[in-house]
């Protein structure tokens, strides 16, 4: 394995324009997206790769869609998050009611200034739990788009920028139950990955029932607040990518565009989610450089819910993730050499 210093991973030395990570920065970086992984994980029980792909998303400055059957962990891993890390968060229950002024906030005329105030709504926090938004409409569904994008939420004709970091962890019922509307291919797009919590195991569950009264986010202490993760993110931006690499995203990416059960493939923007994510997923692993193995583990939960599979496929019950790991298969991995 090469050192921090010099990642020759995929046969690229580091790139002299960009500030080294050193490695201390790199460890102590480790050490407390560690310390976040770990308080989560204390409530959700057996799922550490989930929770890590979450650690990911919020040091990517990513949003995470969570979808699964109900009653699996998915809101009490959002709030598990919000509440290790000291920051403002809020709850948004999306149902068919919701108005986009319920997420976003309104102007309201005051009689006593005679002016027009804006109030902000639950979307202004550093972490956004968005529950069951597919359960609301289409309508109130885009409300989330623009801040999700620009960070920013206009209203009248006026912008307002939302605390940083921010993300927004989202949960779904599978677009099979009744009420609900299935998220549009724009807003599934700005969300940096798609995960399922799953079910447990028998052990995990066995240990759930034995604590599940004491085991409430509520009783999570703070590990950071949003000043470390904000200087996390920055970290994470700093993360090598050899060219080989960012060349290897491509591929994968032009290989969905090329396959004949996909429709549409992925964008442009799912190429930088892609490395984005890397370069985070890389921090979380101690590491100061991205290496094949980060893009490969990472392509599922970024690629999947950006395909739009032919007509075909859809019949024969062709899953997105099957053609991800087919394209996996079919694309070369750059082999590394000597600087």
């Amino acid at each position: 394995m090469i050192a921090p210093e010099q990642p020759m991973e995929a046969g690229i030395p580091h790139n002299a324009d960009r500030a080294t990570l050193g490695a201390e920065e790199v460890a102590a970086a480790a050490e407390l997206v560690g310390r976040l992984a770990r308080n989560v994980e204390s409530i959700v029980l057996g799922k550490p790769q989930v929770v890590r792909l979450t650690m990911t998303a919020l040091l990517a400055e990513g949003h995470v869609l969570l979808e699964d059957v109900p009653g699996v962990g998915k809101t009490t891993l959002a709030r598990a998050v919000a509440a290790s890390v000291q920051g403002q968060w809020r709850r948004i229950q999306f149902t068919p009611d919701l108005l986009p002024s319920d997420v976003t906030g309104v102007t309201i005329f005051n009689q006593a200034t005679r002016g027009f105030e804006f109030h902000p709504g639950p979307v202004f926090a550093n972490i956004v739990i968005a529950d069951e938004i597919n359960r609301a409409s289409p309508k109130t569904q885009s409300a989330l788009l623009e801040v999700m994008e620009e960070r920013y939420v206009t209203v009248d004709g006026v912008r307002h920028g939302v605390p940083r970091p921010f993300l927004v962890v989202a949960t779904q019922n599978p677009i099979e139950m009744d009420g609900t509307y299935r998220l549009p291919e724009a807003q599934l797009d700005r969300f940096l990955m798609k995960l399922a919590v799953g079910y447990p195991s028998e052990a995990v569950e066995i240990e759930v029932l034995r604590g599940a009264v004491a085991r409430s986010p509520e009783a999570l202490d703070p590990v950071t607040d949003t000043a470390s993760v904000a200087q996390l993110v920055r970290l994470a931006r700093r993360v090598h990518i050899a060219e080989p690499l960012l060349g290897y995203a491509v591929r994968l990416a032009n290989a969905t565009r090329a396959h004949p059960q996909i429709r549409i493939g992925v964008s442009p923007r799912g190429v930088i989610a892609l490395t984005r994510a890397a370069s985070a997923y890389a921090l979380t692993d101690g590491r100061g450089y991205v290496v094949p193995e980060d893009l490969k583990t990472l392509a599922e939960p970024v690629f999947a819910h950006r395909l739009l599979l032919s007509p075909d496929a859809q019949v024969r019950g062709v899953a997105p993730a099957e053609v991800v790991r087919q394209v996996l298969d079919a694309v070369p991995v750059p082999s590394p050499v000597a600087a």
